[in-house]
């Protein structure tokens, strides 16, 4: 790796002006200067929002491309919810690298072969897409039915008799609902694209609705399109991206480094090693995990993490960090006497919250107050909670919204 990361930084100061300004600005004038990989911790982090800036400013790439457009083989992009999407280049060999990646996650979740495995994730623009390839080169029949094709889905699933089935924890929910306990002979669930799938009473629900397994999967598409793969052990999912992509973990607040040992918390940071395109320096990746690095029941004996929830989407009421995901799991404890669906209510825009925190919950009216107690007690923040009518709240076959401004003022 320490020859890896140094040629990948002289590539940055030879291609990449994005780079060779922003080390420049923290004191670095040569890839000599910045040294081994040792002293990463030293270098400035890179932030999604410099990205957007540097696209905007430089298109079609951006400055921090280290290619010419002509020489990708291929450009995905971000859905573009802040206003405009980010392209990000791939060049065969890039391509490649995500295929090796993405193989070694879904053989980890135990596909083989000779399996046929069922995806809703699209093919494009966006980088779940790329996540297809995988399977392929695992060897399995691949069964695509793309986003927001339940009917088609749930033919293939009668008819084709399918092992997996590969999707995001919100479908997969609204899947358990659709099914009423028709059972599907699928024998694992291999849930990713959004925080959800490690919760243990979530995943519970699910495995019950379905009588199969559920194996959780990460990625992040600046990075690879699947990076952190759950094995039989499901006991975290473990890293597949050994000498492609370094990975850190920091304390999102302050940005200091955190030990990677067995029960820390932070936010996971990456820095490619070996891309091509558009390579990218202490990327923060907003992910904010629980790690393992001891040895996995399985043998395996790479980084293991649990998403808690992503830094962009949590909430501080009154101090304290609030992640959506996290008030799912607690409402959960009280299935079946909820459905599971929750949506937070923000009374005004923005990451600050006063108490108490509307959270609508789908499920019996009664509960309201001894769910707002168990909220208390484990989150540490006072929730205002309100029993809604099942089925009554969105869903999705694609993410869940679990925060709604539409009441802020």
């Amino acid at each position: 790796m320490p020859a890896t990361y140094r040629k990948q930084i002289e590539r940055l100061f030879e291609r990449s002006a994005f780079y060779r300004e922003k080390l420049h600005a923290a004191g670095f004038d040569s890839a000599a200067a910045v040294g081994g990989i040792e002293n990463i911790t030293a270098l400035p982090f890179t932030e999604k929002d410099e990205l957007r800036k540097s696209q905007a400013e430089h298109p079609p790439l951006g400055a921090h491309a280290a290619i010419d457009i002509s020489q990708a083989a291929r450009i995905y992009s971000t859905s573009g919810t802040s206003g405009t999407p980010l392209y990000i280049p791939l060049t065969k060999s890039d391509v490649e690298d995500w295929r090796r990646i993405g193989r070694d996650t879904y053989s980890k979740n135990g596909l083989k072969a000779g399996e046929r495995v069922v995806t809703t994730f699209g093919a494009g623009p966006f980088v779940a897409g790329a996540s297809l390839a995988a399977f392929e080169a695992i060897g399995c029949a691949h069964i695509p039915v793309g986003v927001g094709n339940t009917e088609k889905l749930l033919a293939a699933l009668k008819q084709l008799s399918p092992q997996a089935l590969a999707c995001t924890p919100s479908y997969a929910m609204y899947l358990a609902e659709r099914l009423s306990g028709a059972r599907t002979g699928l024998d694992r669930i291999i849930v990713g694209g959004e925080p959800g799938g490690g919760e243990e009473t979530f995943r519970g629900k699910l495995e019950a609705a379905f009588g199969a397994r559920v194996y959780e999967i990460m990625g992040i598409g600046d990075i690879a399109a699947s990076l952190w793969g759950e094995c039989e052990a499901q006991a975290g999912m473990h890293f597949s991206g050994e000498g492609i992509v370094h990975v850190e973990l920091i304390d999102p607040d302050t940005g200091r480094t955190v030990e990677l040992k067995d029960g820390a918390t932070g936010e996971l940071v990456y820095t490619h090693l070996r891309r091509e395109a558009a390579p990218l320096l202490r990327f923060r990746s907003r992910d904010h995990v629980r790690v393992w690095v001891s040895a996995c029941a399985c043998g395996r004996t790479s980084h293991r993490v649990r998403c808690i929830g992503r830094t962009d989407d949590m909430l501080i009421v009154r101090g304290v960090n609030v992640f959506p995901t996290a008030v799912r799991e607690v409402v959960a404890r009280f299935q079946p006497r909820v459905t599971g669906a929750i949506q937070i209510r923000p009374r005004r825009r923005g990451v600050k919250q006063d108490p108490p925190l509307p959270v609508l919950v789908e499920g019996d009216a009664s509960l309201g107050e001894a769910i707002a107690k168990e909220i208390r007690n484990t989150l540490l923040f006072t929730a205002e909670v309100r029993l809604v009518e099942p089925q009554s709240l969105p869903r999705s076959d694609y993410k869940s919204k679990l925060v709604d401004y539409s009441e802020a003022s």
